[in-house]
This record gives C-alpha cells, structure tokens and sequence, in this order.
C-alpha cells in the first residue's frame, strides 16, 4: 500500500500505524549493535534487532516547506505528493500492485524541513521496496494530469483545515513566537491555498533537482537487516545519484518581545484550543535544554503532570491540557502549554493554568517529583525502544539532532544525572511567564457570540 500525507498543517498526528514487536533488551548497546556507514553518498544505519522476516525503513532529506521560495511556498508539499504517483517505468497502479502482492508500504510526507519516507517489507522482498523508493525519489513520472490531481488534494486538505482549532492555533502560535525566514515560522494557510492554485509542474521539477539528492540524506534499516546486503542494495539503487541540500540553520532568535494575546474566531466550534508559550533559542542539544526538558515533564506530562493533576482533575476545567518542547531537532525551538476548554470555562481556565505556570516557574519542581519523572522517563525510553520501529525512529531523530548513536546508549544515564539545581536552573533561565504568547482558536470573539434572530416583519 502506498501512501502519501499532503501538507504538515495537518500532519500533527503520528504518520505511522503500530509496529511490529522487537525484544531488545534494556541492555542492548546501541553503538556496537548498529552500524553507520556513508553508501552512495546517502548516511546510512543498519539496526539488526530479533523480529523475524521483516525490516522498517526510515528515511529524510532536506526539502521540507521551509525550502519553498517566495515565488511559490507550495511547491515543497506538492513535489513530494507526485512521489506516490508512477515513475518513469512505472505508472502508479503497476507499483501498488507490485507492493500490495507482497504486503509492502511506502509512504513519503513533507514536514517543515524534511522530505520523510517511511517503508515496511518483508526481508526477502528489500531489493523491490528500495528499487521503488530510488525510482520514486530519482525518477519520478511527473505527468501533468497527476499534478493537477495534486493541487486540487492539497487545496481541498488546506479548505479542511481552516476551521481546525489546533492547527489554527499552531499556525497562529508559531507565526507569532518565531521571526520571519525561520524554518519554524510558516506561512498563512490561506498563502499555501493561493500558492497552490499557481504552481507549475515547472516549478516541482526545478525544486526536485535542486534539493533531492544524497547529500544530507539519512536513512535508517532496522529489523531483521544484514548491514553488508542492506548497504550493498542501497549502493546499487542509489548509485550515480547526486545533488542534495543541508537543512536551514539559523542562529536563533525569537520574534516576540513581549506578551500578546491572538485570537483565532471559528464559528461553531465546542471547544477553544489554547496556546501558551514562547520560543525557547534552544536545540535539543544545546546546554539545559535536557534539563528543561525534564522539568517540562513534571509540570505538564500526562495525567501525573502538575497541569492535569489541578486543571482537570481538581478543577475539572479541561479534559486535556499538557506541556512541550518541539520543533528543536534542527533549529531553536518552542515550548508551550496546549488545552482544551469549553468557551464557557475558557477565561477559568486560562487564568487556572497562568497561576499553575508562575508558581511552576518560581518555584520550581522538588525531590521527589524530580526523581519520579526520572523513573517514568526512561522507563518510557526502553518501551518506544521496544519496538522496531520504535528503534528506527530514534535512531533517525538522534541524526538529525547531531548525536551519534552513542547518544541512544547515553541518554538514560543523562536523564539520571541531571540534578534539581539543574532543572530548577534552566526553568528560570530560558522561560518568562510574562512575556508567553497566548492564543484561543475556536469559539471567541466575534465566533463566540450567538446569532440574533431575524428581526419582525
């Protein structure tokens, strides 16, 4: 089955379905168990790991959204859905049927900056899938009448989206905190809808050649993998292939100078989704941001998080309400509190999780939450390790960061070292309650005013 995820306004949620169990073992090392080698210019991991038969392919290149030009931001989205539609050999419903005979996906997605293709097969069946994804990524079709089937898609997914209150909200937020020309400040869904409407097939083949290439490509095999036949076929699929872009690396730096409120008014919606946040400066690699990372956790993970504890449970203001870091792997990122609220309780509840956020951040977390959010997160490191794809995905995510795979054996022990000083440190050092942007999407403002009745005749 091929598959292909139009656009990351509407790409939040995971891509990829369960994935078949592996026994790794919470001893297993990671560095000497994986093995990294550079093949056909592509960086290429090889994870063996004892699920029998089947083998995970992850993989990025540069060419996300954030490489689209002025003259038209859409075409990073729309080159990558023309992957999933024939190649130069092969028309689309000769490689679904290739692919469904053996039980085979590929599937490609474009994010803010990377180009992600995500495969599953069987062992005996790695040299079809990889001939699929080369073609796929070398040579693709390209045909006019697909193109247009492309751009009417990704218009229709975009009109969707406009009265989704979380990716409203997401676009509202990051447009706020991150500075334009940032990777991670994006453009108005209503500019992608008008960028769409105006790209040329022209333009999709000029930015393939440009940006899709070996260079800075990653791609990681995990499963049931020998990494001398995993490379071998990689270097035959891929060879002579050139060309390629790094990632955008800006210095960081953050648009917002001070407190704002951003409404988002979308008529007839039951809840508000709320933002609360600000833009950090930091990369998951820089100094403290593991630190704030942890203490994040024990201020807004899960039910036993502090905000779930008291905005909901006590309060019962919200049925869903957390804290987080992202869009850091590559570039400076975000944090920020996202909730949930009835219109009716929406300023209680704002007003709920301010309070929470300042005595967080004055006070800090103690001991005893410290070293209960420890245990919990690599105790959750070891279950997503659990799985095949599970491994893949954090290997290919620990790349793109910067690290080695030493850095997989390393991080529980990081986690562990980390002092309450240190977390406490690192709250106050990056974060400023007064300053965080604020916004509602759903029923506010003028939305959330009911309609007045037709006057008398």
């Amino acid at each position: 089955m091929r598959q292909n995820f139009p656009g990351r306004y509407f790409l939040k949620a995971s891509l990829w379905p369960a994935l078949l169990l592996a026994s790794l073992g919470a001893n297993a090392n990671m560095a000497e168990q994986g093995h990294r080698a550079s093949v056909a210019g592509i960086d290429v991991v090889t994870y063996p790991t004892s699920v029998k038969d089947v083998v995970v392919i992850l993989g990025a290149l540069p060419a996300g959204d954030a490489m689209g030009t002025p003259g038209n931001i859409a075409v990073p989205t729309l080159a990558g859905m023309m992957l999933d539609r024939g190649t130069q050999s092969l028309d689309k419903f000769a490689i679904a049927d290739k692919l469904d005979n053996v039980g085979a996906e590929i599937a490609f997605a474009v994010g803010a900056q990377s180009l992600e293709i995500r495969a599953k097969c069987l062992k005996k069946d790695l040299p079809l899938v990889m001939e699929l994804i080369a073609a796929d990524l070398r040579k693709p079709a390209l045909q006019p009448q697909e193109f247009a089937k492309a751009k009417e898609q990704f218009i229709g997914s975009l009109q969707a989206s406009l009265q989704n209150t979380e990716g409203r909200a997401h676009e509202a937020f990051d447009r706020a905190v991150f500075p334009e020309g940032h990777p991670n400040h994006p453009h108005a869904i209503a500019e992608y809808m008008t960028a769409a409407r105006s790209a040329t097939l022209d333009e999709v083949k000029a930015f393939i050649a440009k940006y899709y290439g070996p260079a800075h490509m990653t791609l990681v095999m995990a499963g049931d993998v020998s990494p001398e036949i995993s490379q071998a076929e990689i270097a035959r699929v891929f060879a002579g292939w050139s060309g390629g872009r790094d990632y955008i690396r800006p210095p960081p730096g953050a648009a917002a100078s001070g407190a704002r409120e951003i409404p988002v008014p979308l008529s007839g919606k039951p809840s508000v989704t709320v933002l609360l946040g600000q833009a950090t400066g930091l990369k998951y690699r820089d100094p403290d941001a593991l630190a704030l990372r942890v203490g994040t956790a024990v201020f807004g993970h899960g039910f036993t998080g502090r905000l779930m504890g008291t905005v909901r449970d006590k309060e019962g203001l919200t049925y869903n309400i957390g804290a987080g870091m992202a869009d850091d792997s590559i570039t400076d990122g975000d944090w920020a509190i996202s909730a949930s609220f009835a219109p009716a309780l929406l300023d209680k509840g704002i007003a709920s999780t301010r309070r929470e956020l300042v005595k967080w951040w004055a006070d800090g977390i103690t001991d005893v939450e410290l070293a209960d959010r420890k245990q919990g997160l690599v105790g959750g490191y070891f279950v997503g390790m659990s799985t095949t794809g599970g491994v893949a995905s954090s290997i290919l995510t620990s790349l793109q960061r910067g690290y080695d795979l030493g850095w997989l054996d390393a991080y529980p022990e990081a986690v562990k070292a980390l002092t309450r000083g240190q977390v406490n440190s690192a709250i106050k050092s990056h974060l400023n309650p007064e300053t965080m942007v604020l916004v509602k999407a759903g029923s506010v403002g003028a939305a959330a005013a009911p309609t007045s009745p037709p006057p008398p005749r």
